[in-house]
């Protein structure tokens, strides 16, 4: 079955050349040339991964972002000629999978947007609300969590940081990412922090604590494969 994506890019002649790309990759392409464009886009059809322009008129991507990731985890690439951390850091809190910089190149976008898709593909539910990952079940809509069927209680952070690792499984996060991902990048405690909630999670996790796992000198990762 071929994979949907909704391409947001105000400029007609790189949506053009980015559209042709996918499409010899067999991606099947839906355009939008703003973001109120792209909103209507996402309620009327089912789409499995949006590369999200930031600087349009109407509705800039930040609002698209904020708003999709109010209902979906659609996977969501965002690109940008922007280039302050700072920027980069807020389309992570709204949600953002990944981040590319122009000027880019479209073979390397359609690479990293089908290393995305190997990484979320089939642990997403449909209706955009649930994450598993072996037995391991997150609703974003419910802010619960379920191993094998079964109820487990984790504290606010505790979710948040599970949610960040199952979203980006299979990638290894440095405790710094994590830490401004899930605290906000003006916390002011330390990466220890990180290492603390990591310890109570896999403590709650049980068996199932063998997804998160620690990468030397590096940080954590949310493995794929148990």
């Amino acid at each position: 079955m071929k994979r949907i994506i909704l391409l947001v890019e105000d400029d007609a002649l790189m949506r053009e050349f980015i559209t042709d790309y996918f499409k010899k990759e067999q991606w099947d392409v839906l355009e939008a040339e703003n973001g109120r464009v792209a909103m209507e886009l996402f309620e009327t059809h089912t789409v499995d991964l949006i590369v999200l322009d930031i600087m349009m008129p109407e509705m800039d991507g930040w609002s698209v972002c904020r708003r999709i990731r109010e209902q979906s985890d659609v996977p969501i690439m965002i690109m940008t000629a922007r280039t302050d951390d700072d920027d980069q850091l807020l389309g992570f809190e709204l949600g953002a999978d990944e981040y590319v910089m122009k000027p880019l190149s479209p073979r390397v976008l359609v690479a990293r947007a089908t290393a995305l898709m190997k990484r979320t593909e089939g642990t997403v539910g449909r209706d955009g609300d649930t994450l598993i990952f072996g037995g391991i079940a997150v609703n974003r809509k419910s802010r619960t969590v379920t191993i094998e069927g079964e109820p487990v209680t984790l504290a606010p952070k505790e979710y948040e940081l599970l949610l960040f690792l199952m979203k980006h499984a299979g990638k290894v996060l440095s405790r710094d990412y994590i830490l401004n991902a899930v605290w906000g990048y003006d916390y002011m405690g330390d990466l220890r922090t990180v290492d603390t909630h990591v310890k109570k999670l896999r403590a709650k996790l049980g068996p199932a604590s063998r997804y998160v796992s620690t990468v030397v000198r590096s940080g954590y990762k949310f493995e794929v494969e148990g």
